[in-house]
């Protein structure tokens, strides 16, 4: 049993810095906005 507790500890650890890393990265990191442009080309509004 002692191993299964040890396994149990190392397993929310992991989880515990990966829920903590994802958070941090949704809550203090801001995209940059930039403008962007995509061209079509005229051959995709054809139907076929």
């Amino acid at each position: 049993m002692p191993s299964l507790f040890r396994f149990l500890t190392v397993v929310a650890a992991l989880g515990a810095i990966g829920y903590g890393a994802i958070f941090a990265l949704a809550n203090f990191v801001n995209p940059k906005p930039r403008e962007m442009t995509v061209t079509i080309h005229p051959d995709k509004f054809l139907k076929k």
